[in-house]
């Protein structure tokens, strides 16, 4: 017995250290996940649309819908893990379908009856910029800030091509269509793109040739917006300089084609008409037609939207032979002679010309209460009826007006604001944050407004008007806020009340700082006007007032050598920490002010601080990017850490833990261990600098504000843990991911740029094919070739059987059974072909032509001899015949070089060609089925007609012809 516990004794003394070392490598933390995002009504990062009932806005990665009559939000539009900013927004001509282009390049199809995405595209390498769908909704053209034009059918879910020629962003985008060409037109039947771009050009592209048709120098400086009147026969641009331009398109130039004239120029199709005078020189932004009256509103401020009316002809017309009535007058008053006067008479008789001044005249002015983003009318209304106007503001904030029509009054029309949507989020950024003792209300303070949030639900409860909110503390009881302001006050706030109960002018500069003591006795305040404050609460009964209010009374103050940035207690009362600007940290007994500790080694000023549960350890952040954690015996730094890319704004220490979090002017919330020094999480989301920082007092969530005028809540994941080395690993493949999709998408100089780059042709070309490897494509590329290889070797082994036993009679005792299935395969009881047919359907048809342009060529000749099995078993021969077409076109070359591709590709043309027959004759016949339904539907209401009493032969015909006339109207909302 002594001889096994000697043993085992000495086992231990040896594994000890390698069971301590396994222990401290499974330490686990619990992760945080997104769980909410509120306070935005609209981002100013795309344009929104408006129908006239829902505004359909952009919120940071979000689309919103709001109803702006009852200023709710109706819906949300979110994917997962997606955190690309929205950057264009367009409602398809189909009902319930809206194009959302994001900053990534990616384009998502949203379906908005059930708030689900239909497809998602990608091509574009930089932010989408111009979005417009044809007039039927099936084909969408995109542009980018990486200058490149991409046409997508949104039927197959593809990338038809991509057309290269502008050498900036482009702006703005138009289809021109004519569904009234006479049949000998030469014109495209597939119709004329019309772009815009920041390079000063204006550009014309046929969609069946694929190619620029005719350039126009449309201004000297960037051009913002282009709009196309309903007869697509007249174009208004916007510049920069305030500059508004119209344009003619000659339609019969469009229906002939590109022609030589008698001189030998090449006939042009837009052409210069005339200036338009805005009220304003500055940049016009936005120029839009309404959909069905006759007004054109332009934005060229960045506060109002100019309305013009359009005018008829033959208002135009009356205008001028008034305008020629008054100048008979006035000749006659001034005695004339005769002559002239019959001169005049003759010369009244000619029609003048009608100027674009005199077709557009301005009708009124919309003042909004914010600069405007983007604006948009409200859909189709009925002909003298007030029709609105929806402006979104970069405030934050949703305004609709409504705009009379014109009347034959001399008073000048004003546009009515009739609805407003700005109560559900700050208008400038979120400064300060603060929650109560129970963590059910959340303080929110910013320039101009205190608002006040229910954590449960996230909606906005209180708004209260207060000055530059810089600090703020909720005060003991919940029922009361103190905020710090730019200007020195400390305003006292009573919340069920939503008043201002008190405002005391504390320091002559800005509260930077406010903490309550532990023990929610006092208050301590530190300014920039180098005073530290100390006040205690007191509960006065006002005159006329039953309850008390709370108050706060001066008692001490500390006077500093430098500006206060932050002041905090120690959770044992015995400690007050002073960041100063000098970049040293003071810490006082709090109770006689007698100097302690100073803590020096950051190279900028502490922005931020707090003091652990334990009173132990400080940690302070800087705007020198570190985060140093200091033990709070002797004031010794335990560690500095290089925490962020940017100012580190806040710090503060998790509820009974060393845990901390961080946030920073780089976007990022970061959560860390402050007695391993471990960076444990990234938590990416906002998009614009965190500015404030407040952590439950249950430790279950985060709550953090920026610039973006975003709150976001960051909830503990109970049933998730991470493991540190397990994150690492996934950042790493992130990186890895990121890169290798980074690489394939080069991105490539703008045609006619002097980058002095290698020129590449491919690059250099007009018109290429639609692509753009990413993280998905790439797996799903992957995916395939491990499902061919497996399918391969299944085969092989199968094959070998095969040979083997042809060899041996039947009779033989050398047979045997044959080789298992691969375990896969047998669960899912498919064949190997089968097996890669049913991963390939996996694949998004989006993602599918770029998924195999990752297979080498090698795997391109195996997925042939599936193609012809498939086409053999007339397996999804529609996926068939697009996967074959897609490889001939991208492998031609090696394919006609290749000996053994005749051995597949024969067989395949035989079998590929009998299965679309015999879908052909399927169709064929579902054709003629339906015709013939329908002359039996004829033929049954014919008789129906005949067996009415009282009706003749005559009358029945006349009846059905006129039910035939009858069109069927499509209502667009």
């Amino acid at each position: 017995m002594e001889v096994h516990m000697t043993v085992d004794h000495v086992l231990c003394d040896i594994f000890s250290p390698f069971l301590v070392f396994h222990q401290t490598m499974v330490k686990t933390y619990s992760k945080h996940v997104p769980a909410a995002a509120f306070g935005l009504v609209c981002s100013s990062s795309s344009n929104s649309q408006y129908d006239g009932k829902f505004a359909y806005v952009p919120a940071l990665e979000d689309v919103l819908v709001w109803d702006v009559k009852k200023g709710t939000m109706v819906a949300m539009w979110h994917e997962i893990s997606h955190i690309a900013e929205v950057t264009a927004i367009l409602q398809s001509p189909k009902k319930g379908m809206f194009a959302v282009g994001y900053a990534d390049g990616s384009i998502r199809l949203w379906n908005s009856s059930n708030n689900t995405v239909i497809s998602t595209f990608n091509g574009h390498k930089k932010s989408v910029t111009a979005l417009a769908f044809d007039d039927q909704g099936t084909r969408l053209a995109s542009g980018s800030q990486d200058t490149d034009l991409i046409l997508w059918d949104v039927v197959a879910e593809a990338g038809l091509f991509r057309l290269r020629g502008h050498r900036d962003q482009i702006t703005a985008i138009r289809f021109i269509t004519h569904a009234d060409l006479p049949s000998t037109s030469t014109a495209s039947a597939s119709g004329v793109l019309l772009t815009s771009s920041k390079d000063t050009f204006l550009k014309l592209w046929d969609l069946s040739t694929q190619h620029c048709i005719q350039t126009v120098v449309a201004h000297r400086s960037e051009v913002w917006t282009i709009d196309v009147n309903s007869k697509q026969d007249l174009v208004f641009t916007g510049s920069s300089e305030g500059e508004m331009k119209a344009w003619r398109i000659d339609n019969n130039a469009l229906a002939n084609g590109l022609q030589e004239t008698e001189s030998g120029e090449v006939s042009r199709i837009i052409h210069p008409l005339s200036f338009l005078p805005l009220a304003s020189r500055h940049r016009v932004s936005q120029v839009t037609f309404h959909p069905s009256q006759p007004f054109l509103a332009v934005q060229s401020h960045d506060r109002s939207v100019e309305i013009f009316r359009i005018r008829s002809e033959e208002e135009v017309r009356k205008k001028q032979a008034r305008r020629k009535k008054r100048e008979r007058e006035k000749k006659l008053k001034v005695k004339v002679k005769s002559q002239d006067e019959s001169e005049l008479d003759e010369g009244s008789q000619n029609d003048e010309d009608i100027k674009l001044v005199d077709l557009f005249t301005p009708y009124l002015v919309v003042r909004a209460s914010g600069k405007i983003r983007s604006f948009d009318f409200g859909g189709d209304v009925t002909l003298n009826r007030p029709f609105q106007i929806m402006t979104a503001l970069a405030s934050n904030a949703i305004e609709v007006y409504s705009i009379p029509q014109p009347t034959k009054s001399k008073d000048i029309p004003d546009a009515v604001r009739s609805f407003s949507v700005d109560l559900a989020g700050h208008r400038t950024d979120v400064r300060t944050l603060s929650l109560s003792s129970d963590d059910e209300i959340l303080a929110s303070a910013s320039n101009g407004s205190l608002k006040i949030w229910n954590m449960k639900t996230n909606a906005c409860i209180r708004t209260i008007d207060c000055g530059y909110a810089i600090s703020s503390t909720f005060l003991p009881g919940d029922r009361h806020v103190a905020v710090g302001t730019k200007s020195g006050e400390i305003l006292i706030y009573d919340l069920a009340s939503s008043s201002l109960i008190e405002t005391i002018q504390a320091h002559t500069a800005t509260v930077w700082s406010l903490h309550v003591r532990a023990d929610q006795q006092a208050l301590v305040s530190g300014s920039a006007d180098k005073d530290v404050k100390f006040w205690e609460f007191e509960r006065k009964i006002a005159a006329g007032e039953s309850a008390p209010k709370m108050t706060l009374v001066h008692t001490r103050t500390l006077k500093m050598t430098d500006e206060v940035l932050a002041v905090r207690y120690s959770p044992n009362r015995i400690f007050l920490a002073v960041s100063l600007l000098d970049s040293t940290v003071k810490v006082f007994y709090q109770d006689s002010l007698k100097f302690f500790l100073s803590l020096y080694g950051h190279k900028l000023p502490v922005l931020s601080m707090d003091i652990s549960h334990d009173s132990k350890l400080i940690v302070t952040c800087s705007a020198d990017k570190n985060v140093k954690i200091w033990g709070l015996d002797f004031g010794d730094c335990h560690k500095s850490i290089f925490a962020h890319d940017e100012s580190v704004m806040q710090v503060a220490f998790e509820k009974d833990s060393h845990y901390f979090w961080t946030v920073g002017k780089d976007k990022l919330l970061k959560y860390w261990d402050g007695d391993k020094f471990e960076h444990i999480q990234n938590l990416r989301g906002h998009h614009g600098e965190i500015w404030a920082l407040a952590l439950s007092h249950n430790g279950k969530f985060v709550v953090t504000g920026s610039r973006d005028k975003s709150i976001r809540v960051w909830d503990r994941d109970e049933a998730d843990q991470i493991f540190l080395e397990e994150e690492r690993e996934r950042e790493l493949e992130m990186v890895y991911e990121n890169g290798i999709a980074d690489s394939l998408n080069r991105s490539e100089a703008a045609i006619g740029s002097m980058d002095g780059a290698p020129v590449n042709s491919s690059a250099q070309a007009e018109v290429t094919s639609v692509s753009k490897q990413t993280t998905e494509t790439l797996m799903a590329g992957e995916r395939i070739m491990e499902a061919i290889d497996l399918a391969d070797k299944e085969r092989a082994i199968f094959q070998a059987y095969d040979d083997d036993m042809a060899k041996l009679p039947d009779d033989s005792p050398m047979r045997f059974q044959p080789p298992p299935r691969n375990q896969l395969l047998a669960q899912l009881d498919k064949t190997p072909d089968e097996y890669v047919l049913w991963v390939i359907e996996k694949v998004r048809s989006t993602a599918l032509h770029d998924a195999l342009l990752v297979l080498p060529f090698g795997m391109v000749v195996s997925l042939m001899e599936y193609l012809n099995s498939w086409a053999q078993k007339d397996l999804n021969i529609p996926l068939v015949s697009q996967i074959i077409s897609f490889l001939l076109k991208t492998h031609h070359h090696q394919i006609v070089t290749n000996r053994v591709m005749r051995s597949s590709l024969i067989p395949l043309r035989k079998h590929l060609r009998a299965a679309l027959q015999r879908q052909k004759d399927v169709l064929g016949y579902n054709l003629a089925a339906l015709q013939y339904i329908r002359r039996q539907n004829d033929a049954d209401r014919t008789a129906q007609f005949y067996e009415d009493e009282g009706i003749d032969e005559e009358k029945v015909r006349a009846r059905i012809a006129e039910g035939r006339k009858r069109k069927r109207v499509d209502i667009r909302a």
